[in-house]
């Protein structure tokens, strides 16, 4: 997202919890919205695939180390978004 609503909220939290961000692309999104739908049964919205995707990747970069206790947050429904994926959802 070129300028998020909260920009200026989340670049600040960032910086006072020493936290991280990263990116996640399109596919990668999609494939963490494909996984949690094939292992968990979960249709989560774009946002969740990649928040998905997000902590696989900052667990294997050691960021986040294994037996951690995380929350992550899903906002949606993959339901409204079935359209625009079904081309790609299929792998």
């Amino acid at each position: 997202m070129p300028r998020p609503l909260g920009e200026q909220m989340m670049l600040r939290v960032l910086a006072e919890s020493n936290g991280t961000a990263l990116s996640i692309t399109d596919e990668e999104m999609l494939e963490g919205m494909r996984e949690l739908a094939r292992h968990e049964g979960l249709l989560v919205a774009p946002e969740g695939g990649a928040v998905w995707l997000a902590a696989r990747k900052l667990l294997a970069s050691g960021w986040l180390a294994p037996g951690e206790q995380i929350l992550l947050l899903n906002t949606g429904s993959a339901d409204k978004y079935m359209e625009n994926a079904a081309n790609r959802w299929e792998k």
